[in-house]
């Protein structure tokens, strides 16, 4: 795949112009040594990583950054560092009138981290990818923890996205899985563009549904070469998801890449925190993830209309919502009652549209085999079973959709089965 040529503006079917603001992305053996040549038209860099993605090619950054180098923040890094509002805060005060670029070193939270200051800033930034562990480096969203809420916010890509091989496959496995899983979750979010498309009438551009599944058949098979270590297959996942990313860009949101399964990923991240208990890396709980949402399609498939109206009880919600997300409770709140969706009754478009619903959702592969990619790169769901718990896993069902102002087959399945 030719990632750069993805960069160039492409005329649509749809209607729209799909760009993507990013000038340049290497991904290859050796790619950190064009690193100085991209850097030719700046001066005072800001140089951003944490302790452990620094140790990866931070000294190899710093010299190809040389003397243009005007700051640095380096985080320390015990456990996962969080995309807050502390870190949100040092980084930020790095920043001179100066400063005209930012080189994030890391992956995930320093690329989330990096992409939200320098829009704040209005400041270029750089990503040197240190994993192929998430689908962010390419997308203009970033996702940080503010208010203990999950939120994407709008920002832009990246300039440049530098991706050396031979770095990222000495990556720890853990984030090449993550990586993976990220991936594999696409199978779960098309089908629930889909779904948006069939019930609400949502926007679906083929073209970049297409790209998004291209991205997902050219990375499903290679797990026993990712536990290897290949090279090839370590820039193949990398380009898919550069490429998603990319897709992502060119909708303007991340509906491309992100359905049910990341809304449960980002209720256990979000609880978690909140209840200082453990959870999966995010790719890894998108992954697991995605067998729950193949498992509540399947079992959606075999209803059949007419389907009985529920009674909203506004009071029962919200002592649900502090009970479930504590701290984070006034936000949730205050989205749901934004979007209005909660007091909605589906149920009559639901038996209108029901043929049609239970194709898309057929459409998606089958629990066993989704647990069976996983397998591949040594992902086991007892693992996701033993960590959270059954309960646990139950109660993301029943309330993750409300972390996010997006419809997916969680909010069927809540309407008819909950």
């Amino acid at each position: 795949m030719d990632i750069q040529s993805l960069l160039k503006p492409k005329k649509c079917s749809c209607g729209m112009t799909h760009t993507c603001q990013i000038k340049d992305v290497i991904i290859a053996p050796g790619a950190i040594d064009a690193l100085s040549d991209l850097l030719v038209d700046y001066r005072h860099i800001l140089l951003v990583a944490d302790t452990n993605t620094y140790a990866v090619c931070g000294d190899a950054v710093a010299k190809q950054i040389g003397d243009k180098a005007e700051n640095q923040q380096i985080f320390a890094c015990e456990g996962f560092l969080i995309p807050n509002e502390a870190a949100i805060e040092a980084l930020e005060r790095r920043i001179t009138p100066k400063t005209d670029l930012i080189v994030g070193v890391g992956s995930g939270v320093i690329q989330d981290l990096c992409k939200y200051v320098s829009f704040r800033a209005d400041l270029p930034y750089f990503i040197v990818a240190t994993a192929p562990s998430m689908d962010g480096y390419a997308s203009g969203g970033a996702a940080m923890i503010v208010g203990n809420m999950k939120v994407t916010y709008p920002a832009r890509v990246p300039r440049a996205i530098i991706a050396d091989t031979t770095i990222l496959k000495d990556a720890p496995m853990d984030m090449i899985r993550s990586g993976y899983g990220d991936i594999l979750g696409k199978f779960s979010c098309l089908c629930d563009w889909k779904l948006s498309h069939v019930v609400n009438g949502e926007p679906l551009c083929q073209f970049v549904y297409d790209l998004t599944y291209e991205m997902l058949c050219k990375t499903k098979d290679l797990g026993a070469r990712l536990l290897a270590r290949d090279e090839a297959a370590i820039g193949t996942l990398t380009e898919a998801l550069v490429g998603v990313g990319v897709a992502m860009a060119y909708a303007g949101n991340s509906r491309p890449a992100s359905g049910s399964e990341h809304h449960l990923s980002h209720f256990f991240e979000v609880t978690g925190i909140l209840n200082h208990e453990p959870y999966f890396m995010h790719g890894t709980d998108v992954a697991y993830s995605s067998c729950v949402t193949e498992i509540l399609r399947e079992e959606l498939l075999l209803l059949e209309p007419p389907f009985r109206k529920k009674r909203f009880d506004r009071a029962a919600f919200e002592t649900e919502m502090r009970r479930v997300f504590a701290g984070a409770a006034d936000g949730v709140i205050a989205l749901q009652n934004k979007l209005g969706w909660i007091e909605e009754d589906r149920t009559a478009l639901y038996a209108e549209k029901w043929e049609e619903i239970r194709r898309v959702l057929s459409e998606a592969p089958s629990q066993e085999e989704t647990a069976a990619c996983l397998q591949s790169v040594g992902l086991d769901t007892d693992a996701f079973i033993k960590l959270y718990g059954k309960e646990k896993i139950k109660t993301a069902v029943e309330n993750a959709m409300y972390l996010k102002d997006r419809y997916t087959v969680l909010w069927l399945y809540n309407d008819l089965k909950g």
